[in-house]
């Protein structure tokens, strides 16, 4: 399994595909569960909700490549970021509404995000600027907060943003401006700048 990891997302996925090598896709999984996961908890802000999506994100990344049609070689994440964008649009189509970000007693998406070992004081501060700017990020327009979440949490590129949201890379990067000129003028308005 150690050996496994060392493999890349295309070795990895020739593997379980010519082998069928269940190991090699756990590790696939592995790799790139906690943005998935978060980006999803993000967009519906609902932990029951998320792992049902996270789980169809995998169901439809697994037929997919049983079924030959994976043509995304080097850029498996964004592949898999793709899918799961859709789905979560699919399930905002279903139930007609919009989710803001916000952490719950049961998941704070900001503990995907790994540190260093920190002082307790810092990490108190940290956690407490953290749950400010997620109340700032869910005042933003739904294309501003979109971009946001694709570029921070799920480390996506303008280009690979522009491509998922169907709009053209100019529109990602000013719907980024307006979202930061927005946030830094809210954060101001609250005090949130030292």
């Amino acid at each position: 399994m150690r050996q496994l990891k060392l493999l890349s997302d295309q070795e990895l996925i020739s593997l379980y595909l010519n082998d069928n090598h269940s190991n090699a896709f756990e590790v696939l999984l592995n790799r790139h569960r906690d943005k998935i996961y978060t980006s999803i908890y993000l967009f519906v802000k609902d932990t029951e909700t998320a792992e049902d999506i996270f789980q169809e994100v995998f169901i439809k990344i697994i037929d997919t490549l049983r079924k030959g049609k994976y043509q995304n070689e080097d850029k498996f994440q964004q592949w898999a970021m793709r899918i799961a964008y859709n789905l979560c649009v699919d399930y905002f189509r279903k139930s007609k509404k919009m989710s803001f970000i916000a952490g719950t007693d049961t998941f704070d998406p900001f503990t995907v995000i790994q540190s260093g070992d920190e002082h307790m004081e810092s990490r108190i501060i940290k956690s407490e600027m953290h749950t400010r700017l997620r109340t700032l990020i869910d005042q933003l327009p739904t294309e501003q907060r979109e971009v946001i979440i694709l570029r921070h949490y799920a480390d996506m590129s303008f280009k690979d943003i522009a491509k998922l949201t169907r709009v053209s890379i100019n529109t990602s990067l000013g719907r980024m401006r307006y979202a930061l000129i927005n946030l830094r003028k809210m954060m101001a308005d609250t005090e949130m700048v030292a």
